[in-house]
């Protein structure tokens, strides 16, 4: 009932029409105004800016200079500055040597099998059982005749600096997958699947199981089974540097199990413990163990003889503009801070660092203003990000009168009412199917910036950022939402 009052103090009863003296556009601005002076947002902060990409003319705008939390609306100046960098046609590549040469006849590699990485985000992701891409690599190695490894099964993150996790980031988010830290090799997205149910009666521990085996991650469980009226409640936390998780919360009585997925505290080596265990699975026999290369004291020590590794196999992933997809419709964390890196990589450093000043570079080039992006990382995940609308607004246009940059980008944009962060949201508008934008939401903050065709064809490229609200979330969001279909159906006749 206190939401139901909330939401509806949010929207203005259906307006009368236009009085005779209102141009459209003054009409829409009132219309607008009065969507934000709802009581309910008295204590938020609002940033809005609308403008036409056709003529350029700013028909709304409201705190469009000033700084806010952006939350994931960051990925939108990260991707744009990876694809102008990269180019859509990026992709990552993944290597596979031998220290020896394979044993002819007996099929023995006398020596590591040695995987190095380049920052694929995608391998054992979102399609599919998570180790088909390891299930092929060991096929393909059966085919070069080798059938046992007496070595160790060596993961190579070099190629990355050894910061994992983006600056500013609650400490109390690390043991959730969306904060999985980024490396140069990565393994289903660097996190596992905690399959959930309740207990046999109240008050029991929850059941939990974790899979893919191999994360190295001790659970420590204080879910507890709670009546079956209860409000589930799952929480994951655990400390950089260490593999002790803990899972709190409530599982109703014979609720369904569920899942949620928990962070890893070292992706290289989980990325290596499964691959050896695939391999295992599918007929290769490997003696020594899994090993992070960086925790190997003599680095010669895998390689033998001091001969050069042998190329087994090398996979390359999707390109970026395949990656995006996963990046902007499911606001992929992880997808953004390897982005990052990698653009930082491409200029001969592989840090965050050289990647935010890159992509500094390349959107400060198309007019966004020096004061107006702070950027720490490259999800939005960090509460130290600043942005304002104007500068998401002028990305966007820049994107969209870019043809190397447009179709792959908007594209990957979600689709309101049908896909990704958005298929559930304005539903039933003028604005389904037809606003593409990016969602943003951390505690306290919402953002929403896109594209949107009002009635009359003509399109909009829009930013609504909101911060610092004790209002219900899904009454921001909801706010947002009536603003964007409100320019669905505005018309200049």
């Amino acid at each position: 009932m206190i939401l139901a009052a909330v939401l509806s103090a949010c929207y203005p009863a259906p307006r009368s029409a236009a009085p005779p003296h209102l141009s459209p556009v003054a009409q829409l601005q009132r219309d607008l105004d009065a969507i934000l002076a709802a009581p309910a947002l008295e204590h938020s902060v609002w940033g809005v800016l609308i403008k036409s990409l056709a003529s350029d003319e700013t028909l709304y705008g409201v705190n469009a200079g000033r700084l806010l939390m952006p939350a994931s609306n960051m990925k939108i100046v990260t991707l744009a500055a990876a694809a102008e960098r990269l180019g859509w046609d990026y992709r990552y590549e993944t290597r596979v040597f031998g220290s020896a040469p394979i044993e002819a006849g007996a099929g023995v590699l006398h020596g590591d099998l040695i995987v190095v990485g380049s920052g694929d985000p995608s391998i054992g992701g979102r399609s599919g059982p998570p180790t088909r891409v390891f299930d092929a690599w060991a096929d393909e190695l059966r085919d070069l005749g080798l059938r046992q490894v007496d070595g160790r099964i060596v993961g190579d993150d070099r190629a990355f600096e050894d910061r994992r996790l983006g600056a500013g980031w609650a400490w109390d988010d690390l043991g959730e997958g969306y904060a999985a830290g980024a490396g140069a090799l990565q393994f289903n997205e660097n996190g596992v699947r905690a399959t959930i149910a309740p207990g046999q009666a109240v008050g029991d521990p929850a059941i939990v199981t974790l899979e893919p085996a191999g994360s190295g991650l001790v659970v420590q469980n204080e879910l507890k089974t709670a009546p079956e009226d209860a409000l589930p409640s799952i929480r994951a936390q655990r400390l950089p540097g260490g593999a002790r998780t803990e899972l709190r919360g409530l599982v109703p009585l014979s609720r369904a199990p569920t899942s949620h997925t928990v962070s890893v505290d070292d992706p290289a080596l989980f990325f290596v413990t499964v691959l050896r265990n695939t391999l295992i699975a599918r007929g290769i026999d490997v003696r020594g163990p899994p090993v992070n290369r960086a925790d190997i004291r003599d680095i010669d020590a895998v390689a033998s003889s001091g001969a050069a590794p042998a190329l087994l196999l090398s996979y390359r992933s999707p390109p970026l503009s395949s990656l995006a997809v996963t990046l902007m419709k499911v606001s992929q964390n992880l997808y953004a801070e390897t982005l990052l890196k990698t653009i930082g990589a491409a200029g001969g450093s592989p840090t965050t660092d050289a990647g935010r000043a890159s992509a500094r570079s390349a959107v400060l080039g198309w007019g966004v203003e020096a004061g107006e992006l702070i950027m720490r990382d490259g999800s939005g995940l960090s509460r130290y990000n600043y942005a304002t609308p104007q500068t998401l607004v002028t990305i966007l246009t820049h994107v969209d009168r870019d043809e190397k940059l447009r179709e792959p980008f908007e594209s990957a944009l979600p689709i309101a009412g049908q896909d990704g962060t958005l298929a559930g949201r304005m539903i039933d508008t003028a604005a389904a199917g037809n606003a593409r934008a990016k969602t943003g939401s951390i505690a306290n903050a919402r953002a929403l910036s896109g594209y949107v065709r009002t009635s009359d064809g003509e399109p909009l490229v829009f930013s609504i950022i909101a911060n610092n609200f004790e209002t219900p979330p899904s009454a921001v969001e909801q706010t947002t939402d009536t603003i964007v279909a409100r320019l669905a159906t505005f018309s200049r006749r």
